[in-house]
């Protein structure tokens, strides 16, 4: 992908493709079976994005990660940031 699409997509979505980009870094040597990594994560984006989440929406995604086993990508955090 090309320096313009990253520049689109901060200007489309106000978000630092930077952040987005460390934060990706993070996420692969995170343990998602640890509770406290995935809500670090989850507080991270919402931050990233200045999109807040509800106590209630964070529990109902770490149950769905640390307990369900569910996969936390790039694409699922894409989908998190540009969600409205």
């Amino acid at each position: 992908m090309d320096n313009n699409f990253f520049k689109n997509l901060e200007k489309k979505t106000g978000v630092n493709m930077n952040d987005v980009f460390e934060l990706a870094n993070s996420l692969q040597s995170a343990n998602f079976k640890d509770e406290k990594t995935v809500r670090g994560v989850i507080r991270r984006v919402s931050q990233i994005a200045n999109k807040p989440v509800s106590k209630e929406t964070e529990d109902k995604i770490v149950k769905s990660i640390v307990t369900d086993g569910k996969q936390l990508d790039f694409s699922t955090i894409s989908k998190m940031i540009n969600k409205k």
